[in-house]
């Protein structure tokens, strides 16, 4: 790995800290919170004016009041197997504006670097965890899992991962980058996914920010919003949650590991008739910091979450909401009585990278030898699963309340606008409850 094993981390942190600054709140004042603002349409009303950090001389003489009139609780709804019952949290709103939350309100984007961190984290050690305990049981039922996924797909006439490998093996200059993309893209590649989406539905879609920053505010504003962003997270942490479960319960060994020579008896000889080569971890691959660790659970290889994330990133793109400018279809006519509409060039270009980036990494991971063709279909199953069921780990929220109201921080509220002809309408991003005194909102 060499260089790579320092230089790997500090791109990640790079693009972390990098998002953190693209999506700041440019007109919130961290410090100078005295300082008055220019009011606009999308700043007129005072919950937005609090929200926003604007301070004006009503908010600011009566934020020490309203943060003494705010609840102590807070109401949760939590919906388990089609139950709906109500919990209740505390309410961190008391402390809006303490340090930690100012920073938060300054700098949206450091809540979704910890939600991603403590995602990866959790994912890893419990990765992690199963590779320190693992035993010489396990390896074998991992092996023996694996043929029995060739089996499978040689009964469904799908057993391509041979053919894949040993033409690239037949390209080294293909080979050598392709070995470079499994390495190298999955997780900083899923990191810059986070800060464009941010980007696009949260920070260019503020509706605190004063309409001279975007003068054509209509035309601007796409019907992508915060909800559509915390979604896609919250799929990305179910997917970690149902691989862990399923190669806990399931471990898989990737084709790359049958070639193992010190394997005796027919399962040994079996395994290793098939050929195929570990291209990432030989001398001339590209195993990154990411990839070769004693922490890494090499047996994990179903379900694969390159594919089921990659999978997850190019549906996005290619359904994502884009602004009315950008969404005008595109009519050709062939002939005076024959007209061909085509999508906008925006909406295509969305199309090709939707199924670009997916289809570049399903191939690396057959081509490398890192998983099989029944590990992606694994993986586009839990990206499925997780996208239909993510809404699942708001059932975690009041845990998050009575973590936020230890540490004494209020997250930032988001809030979303669209357009309903001239008038513009805003909603806060949750529901409003009434406990005691006071608004409440998820």
């Amino acid at each position: 790995m060499g260089a790579g094993a320092f230089i790997e981390p500090l791109v990640v942190v790079t693009l972390l800290f990098g998002g953190t600054w693209v999506n700041r709140n440019t007109e919130y004042r961290l410090f100078n919170r005295e300082l008055l603002y220019t009011s606009s349409p999308r700043s007129s009303s005072p919950a937005s004016n609090i929200s926003s950090g604007r301070s004006s001389p009503v908010s600011s003489a009566s934020l020490l009041s309203q943060v003494d009139d705010e609840p102590i609780w807070q109401v949760r709804d939590i919906h388990i197997m089609g139950l709906k019952r109500e919990v209740v949290s505390p309410n961190t709103r008391r402390f809006q504006d303490y340090f930690l939350s100012r920073l938060l309100k300054k700098f949206p984007f450091l809540v979704e670097a910890w939600y991603w961190a403590l995602i990866y984290w959790v994912y890893q050690l419990g990765r992690a965890f199963s590779a320190v305990t693992m035993v010489e049981g396990t390896v074998n039922v991992a092996r023996r899992h694996a043929l029995q996924l060739i089996h499978l797909e040689q009964r469904f006439h799908i057993f391509h991962e041979l053919d894949v490998q040993r033409w690239f093996l037949k390209h080294p200059f293909l080979m050598h980058w392709t070995n470079r993309v499994y390495s190298f893209i999955h997780i900083p590649g899923t990191i810059l996914f986070l800060v464009w989406l941010f980007y696009y539905t949260t920070t260019q879609n503020r509706i605190d920010l004063p309409i001279h920053k975007k003068p054509n505010v209509e035309a601007e504003i796409s019907n992508a919003g915060a909800k559509l962003y915390a979604a896609r997270r919250r799929t990305m942490a179910t997917c970690n949650l149902i691989a862990f479960i399923v190669f806990t319960l399931w471990p898989c060994m990737p084709p790359r590991l049958l070639s193992d020579l010190d394997v005796p008896g027919a399962v040994g000889t079996e395994a290793r008739s098939y050929g195929f080569v570990d291209t990432v971890h030989g001398a001339e691959g590209e195993s990154s910091v990411w990839t070769q660790n004693k922490f890494c659970n090499q047996y994990a290889a179903m379900p694969s979450l390159h594919f089921g994330y990659s999978l997850l990133i190019g549906l996005t793109i290619m359904t994502i909401p884009l602004a009315p400018q950008h969404r005008r279809s595109q009519t050709v006519h062939l002939s005076r009585s024959l007209r061909v509409r085509f999508p906008s060039s925006r909406r295509l270009l969305c199309l090709g990278l939707g199924i670009a980036y997916p289809t570049i990494i399903l191939t690396a991971i057959v081509a490398t030898a890192n998983h099989f063709i029944l590990d992606a279909v694994a993986g586009a199953i839990v990206c499925g699963c997780a996208w239909t069921g993510n809404k699942i780990l708001l059932n975690l929220l009041p845990l998050e309340d009575y973590f936020l109201w230890v540490v004494r921080i209020h997250k930032p509220e988001r809030r979303e606008v669209w357009f309903d002809g001239d008038e513009h309408v805003e909603e806060r991003f949750g529901r409003e409850k009434m406990l005691g005194k006071g608004v409440v909102v998820d």
